[in-house]
Formats: C-alpha cells, structure tokens, sequence
C-alpha cells in the first residue's frame, strides 16, 4: 500500500463514470481478496447486516489493499465514535446507512472531518489510515480524498431529500430498495410499480443535484435500468447470494430430484 492519499473511485464518480460493485458479506478475509481478484470498481464491506466486527473490517482492508477495488466501509450506523474508528483503520470511502434528515447528514460529515470544520478525533497519524505518520500533512489533504456516501431508505428521507442534497461534504446518495418499499407501505415488494416509480425519481433528483446516485440489484436486468436512470455506483450481486447459487446449481446436476436449498431471491436487494 502506497504512502500516498487517492481515491480513483471518487474521482470516477465526480467524472460520471458509472463504477460496477459487489456487495460483501461474507465477513472473511479470504473471500474479501478472492473478490478483489475479479476487477470490480468497488467492494462494499458490509457492517451494517454483515456481523463485522471493526477488526473483521481492518482484515478485510488488508486483504484488498493489493488490487484495484476500492473498498468501501458502511459501518452500522454513523455514530462519531465508529466513523472515527473506521477512518483510521484506512477506509477512504463511507457509506453510512439510515440518513433521514439533513441534520444528521451534517453531523455525519462533522464525524469524518477534522476541527475546526468537524469533530473527528486526531489520531491517524499512529494508525493505518496515515502509514503510521509516514503520510506527511496527513490532516491537511485527507478531505480531499475521502468519500462521504449516505443512504436513503424511509419515506422521511424523501420527503428532506432536497435538504439533504443540499449538504456539504456528501459526495453520493444510495437508495435502499428493501427498507425504503417497507417504509413505503410494500415490505418485502421492492418491485412495487409505486417503489420503481419513486426510485427513479429520487435516482434523477440525485444527479440533477450534481451527486452521484447508488443502488444494489442483484438482478441484471435491474441493474441496468437503474443504470439507464443515472446511476453511477451500482452492485450488481452479493457474495454470499452468488455463493448459495452456485452450490445449488452444482447440487442440482447430480441431485436433481432432491429439494435442495434453493430459495427465490428478490430482484432488489438492501
């Protein structure tokens, strides 16, 4: 790993680039840098649903440190005392579920800078995230390469979007099909004809702000539309989704009369 700060994922969204991702949540190493190995844009390391633990997180940053995927960290929530931890274990790229309100978009983005703009604990310069102080002016060029990324999943948070859009410091808006269509009054029903309405909407209402839109659909078909729409960080599967699919199907070529594990899976996921 280079003593040096830069973040291409960031720079490729502010270019428009749409950059293709796979979810993790596995919450192993192993497979962490067997995904790196693919040449996805971005690896989301999931702490959210994932039972991740911050070492578990530190591992798995390790492990795709060599290859050109960009991690990217969503903690369980944005408290400022996780976002520190998860900054200076070196994640360079957050995204911080359950943002509804323009308040608490404002105090996530305090949480990842430095005072006088923030409340960020100094104490990088003795952790992964500036080399061990080996980074020179570590504080002073950080902002520059972090990427700040919320998540918009309830009705409340549509109807502040506008505000929180208006926010400062973040650089992206991922919607959150599953939560958003149960707040919406369709739980388990993310292709609801009202949900892909409004997630449509909210994808354009996030470009026109000049921030990048995100979304994870398991199905191509979805990812594509939403990719048609405008979106430009998008996972296109999760491991642990494509890991049961593939023993089920290989099961299936010697036992194919046994009722395996095989389960549908929504066409949208978290």
């Amino acid at each position: 790993m280079k003593n040096t700060l830069c973040n291409p994922f960031k720079t490729a969204l502010r270019r428009g680039e749409c950059q293709v991702g796979l979810w993790l949540s596995s919450t192993t190493s192993y497979m962490a840098e067997i995904a790196a190995t693919a040449g996805y844009d971005w690896l989301l390391i999931d702490g959210e649903h994932a039972p991740n633990t911050v070492q578990d997180l530190y591992h798995q940053l390790q492990a795709v440190a060599p290859y050109d995927s960009e991690p990217v960290i969503r903690p369980v929530e944005g408290s400022h005392a996780l976002i520190k931890q998860v900054l200076d274990i070196g994640a360079q790229t957050l995204l911080v579920p359950m943002v509804d309100t323009a308040e608490q978009a404002r105090d996530v983005v305090a949480a990842t800078r430095y005072p006088p703009e923030g409340v960020r604990g100094v104490g990088a310069s003795v952790a992964r995230a500036a080399r061990w102080g080996r980074i020179e002016n570590y504080m002073a060029q950080v902002n520059s390469t972090l990427c700040l990324l919320i998540q918009v999943e309830s009705k409340t948070a549509l109807e502040n979007l506008d505000a929180i859009l208006d926010v400062e410091g973040i650089d992206g808006v991922f919607i959150g099909p599953a939560d958003l269509s149960a707040s919406l009054g369709h739980p388990d029903n993310a292709n609801h004809p009202e949900v892909m309405a409004i997630i449509e909407q909210t994808i354009k209402r996030i470009c026109q702000s000049g921030k990048a839109a995100g979304f994870l659909a398991v199905d191509p078909e979805m990812a594509n539309k939403v990719i048609e729409w405008g979106a430009t960080f998008v996972a296109v599967g999760v491991d642990t989704m494509l890991y049961t699919q593939a023993l089920d199907n290989r099961l299936a070529l010697f036992k194919p009369q046994q009722e395996s594990g095989n389960r549908k899976t929504n066409k949208i996921s978290y």
